[in-house]
């Protein structure tokens, strides 16, 4: 079992090095070293302006300007970037209503998304309600374990992506909560759910053997954990399957203090993170690999977004 508190202590030693320089520049230049520094939303539920000044406990923060102002921030001392969320981008304030989310689509295109998995009440305006605003979204939509064969979405949403940052291929998926029970059935109509852990598990060997990725993640918009009941969640995610290296999770906006740890199927480590809900956080991991392969040096901070 890998020990917690040496997991943390180790992430705060690769801060520490990073901040005094540690890695010689050299390594960098020669391109010994390749830095990626993932971003990720989740649930962000139309949350197109900050939460309003009304002695709430989230007034004044989230927003898309200072979000878009934080990524831009971020992106101009860092070469290489990946911005994901992990579903939920539709339902929660009235420009959804108004804008059936056209809005939220056009947004997270200007602010250069790469790559989002659908969440649940991204199909409260039907399925023919999230086709008609993909002409508003420059990014992919993965899901590796819905099937969309007989709906408008067939073909374009994908099992899977691979990007490239640097010399670094980066494969990267998405797992979708059951939806009945969660959804009107006429609301996701001809969409056929399949099981998360058997489609990740086959998805992820792809991705390693046949797509030749470096490091895999898992957009899961299953929930973090849970407290009773049988519904698969991100940990068990983690724990039953293998070639998983990160899951960016969403839907029981979960506001995680620091990234959560867990042993894969053989042993090996993956990595969990959320950042909570609406836009308040904006989930922050830097990679850091040697000669392709990933090295010791990893931090993880969500950035709050005010």
């Amino acid at each position: 079992m890998i020990n917690r508190r040496s997991f943390v202590k180790q992430m705060g030693q690769g801060s520490l090095l990073l901040a005094a320089n540690g890695l010689p520049q050299g390594m960098f230049d020669k391109g010994e070293i390749t830095k990626v520094t993932i971003l990720h939303t989740n649930d962000m539920h139309s949350r197109i302006e900050p939460f309003p000044m009304n002695g709430g406990r989230f007034q004044g923060l989230g927003g898309v300007a200072k979000r878009a102002a934080l990524l831009k921030q971020i992106r101009e001392n860092t070469d290489h970037v990946l911005l994901l969320d992990s579903g939920d981008i539709f339902q929660g304030t009235p420009y959804f209503n108004f804008y059936g989310g056209e809005l939220e689509f056009k947004l997270m295109s200007e602010m250069a998304y790469d790559v989002a998995t659908l969440g649940n009440h991204d199909f409260d305006a039907g399925v023919e309600g999230f086709h008609k605003q993909l002409q508003h979204a420059n990014f992919e939509f993965v899901n590796a374990n819905y099937r969309f064969d007989n709906t408008l979405l067939a073909d374009k949403v994908k099992p899977y992506t691979v990007i490239q940052k640097g010399n670094i291929r980066f494969g990267i998926f998405g797992i979708g909560i059951e939806l009945e029970g969660l959804v009107p059935s006429n609301l996701y109509a001809g969409i056929q759910y399949e099981n998360p852990i058997e489609k990740a598990q086959l998805t992820a060997k792809r991705l390693l053997e046949d797509e030749g990725c470096h490091y895999i993640i898992c957009l899961s918009h299953l929930g973090y954990k849970y407290r009773e009941g049988n519904q698969v969640c991100d940990i068990d995610l983690a724990k039953q399957t293998s070639n998983i290296n990160l899951i960016l999770g969403g839907h029981t906006h979960t506001f995680m203090r620091e990234i959560d740890i867990h042993e894969n199927k053989e042993g090996k480590p993956v990595y969990i993170n959320q950042a909570g809900w609406a836009g308040i956080l904006l989930g922050k991991i830097d990679l850091y690999f040697e000669n392709n392969r990933l090295g010791h040096c990893k931090s993880c901070k969500n950035l709050r977004v005010n």
